[in-house]
């Protein structure tokens, strides 16, 4: 994939077809370490030890529209041609960690991308699905909660177009206050 947020929104489609009701998403820069951590963590339905074994298996999926899944793969291999290192947590009934470390000074790394179109795009999809979304760089950070976001709206649901424009108002000034006001 050209970004790492398009590997992270098919990593949190497969939490949602995993019918996980809360799903955190963090994104981790260390500027001295020269590392970028991501991770999807979902509460699940999880998965065996067989299926953690061949989750990395391109010719591996769950689903039934295909007969490959190049998501998880890929993700992996993207970490690991930087050297960077992979792995996945998983127990069923409890949910699944995937995380993934790059190294950014690395001449494969690949674009972190647009991850608050991707976490913008997850809630407006998913409005009954909690979702956390933690970016941090070095020792400044900032999370946004569809739950907090949930008590204040009360019954305006997650996708209203007014909810969706102050998320995405929201989710810009604060990477913009992260990278003293320069996008990636």
């Amino acid at each position: 994939m050209r970004e790492l947020s398009l590997n992270i929104m098919d990593i949190a489609q497969n939490s949602v077809r995993a019918e996980a009701s809360v799903i955190e998403i963090r994104c981790i820069e260390n500027t001295a370490e020269k590392t970028v951590l991501l991770e999807v963590e979902d509460n699940g339905s999880g998965m065996t030890e067989e299926q953690i074994k061949s989750v990395t298996d391109p010719f591996f999926t769950t689903r039934t529209t295909r007969k490959v899944g190049l998501g998880v793969p890929l993700f992996k291999m993207a970490a690991e041609q930087t050297g960077g290192s992979f792995k996945i947590e998983s127990e069923p009934g409890k949910g699944t960690l995937t995380s993934a470390t790059f190294n950014t000074d690395s001449v494969d790394m690949t674009p972190v991308g647009n991850m608050n179109s991707t976490v913008s795009l997850l809630i407006n999809c998913n409005p009954d699905i909690d979702i956390v979304y933690k970016r941090a760089l070095d020792s400044k950070s900032f999370t946004l909660d569809t739950k907090e976001l949930r008590e204040v709206l009360g019954e305006v649901p997650l996708d209203n177009p007014d909810v969706t424009v102050w998320i995405n108002s929201y989710l810009e000034e604060n990477e913009n206050n992260l990278f003293g006001g320069a996008n990636q």
